[in-house]
Parts: C-alpha cells; sequence; structure tokens
C-alpha cells in the first residue's frame, strides 16, 4: 500500500526559505522518478520538481533557480529546498512518483495529505 507522507510547509515572507520532506513507503522508491507538485488555490495541480532515480532534475519555469529537489533512495525520501519564496509559491505541495501513483480497488490516484506552503507579500 502506497503512503506518501509530506512535511515541512509553513507561512513566511516572501524572499523566504522552506525545506520540504516527504517519506515514502510502499513503492520501489529507487525505481521511481520521484515528484513534487503544487496546487495553488483554485488552480490545477501541477508537477513543479522532478528527479530521477540516478538524480537528473527537472524543474518548472517558475521554479528554476529558486527551487532545489533532491532524494535519498537508502531512506526512501524525497525533499525540495524552497529559496527566494515568492507569494505566487503558495499552495499545497505534494510529493508523488511521476507519472503519480495509483492505488486501489477501486483504482484512483494516490495522494498524501500534503503541506501548506503560503508565502506573504
Amino acid at each position: 500500500q502506497v503512503q506518501l507522507v509530506e512535511s515541512g510547509g509553513g507561512l513566511v515572507q516572501s524572499g523566504g526559505s522552506l525545506r520540504l520532506a516527504c517519506a515514502a513507503s510502499g513503492i520501489i522508491f529507487r525505481r521511481n522518478v520521484m515528484g513534487w507538485y503544487r496546487q495553488a488555490p483554485g488552480k490545477e495541480r501541477d508537477l513543479v520538481a522532478s528527479i530521477t532515480s540516478d538524480g537528473i532534475t527537472n524543474y518548472a519555469e517558475s521554479v528554476k533557480g529558486r527551487f532545489t529537489i533532491s532524494r535519498d533512495n537508502a531512506k526512501n525520501t524525497v525533499s525540495l529546498q524552497m529559496n527566494s519564496l515568492k507569494p505566487e509559491d503558495t499552495g499545497v505541495y505534494y510529493c508523488n512518483k511521476q507519472p503519480p501513483a495509483v492505488t486501489g480497488p477501486p483504482i484512483r490516484v494516490y495522494w498524501g495529505q500534503g503541506t501548506q506552503v503560503t508565502v506573504s507579500s
């Protein structure tokens, strides 16, 4: 049974930093591309950063140069260091496989509870 537990969110002023963490279980972590997704208020959930099993990273244009994704295959964890935060970074952040994990029956996409990030101006 897949389980993804995110932590580290909070309220921060514009220009500040946060580090998010995710603990994964129930998947063969080291074989999967892992990602951080963001769902801003009233918007779709979007992938903001991903990392392959051997550490190749990819970022959405909006976060390039400010966010850094990393992983520890021995501990089944993935992190997101977020610097120079902007109000538009506000949202609920989720970690997941890329593509996202499925669970069930009934078959459905699995999402953890996420962690709220709020950036004040």
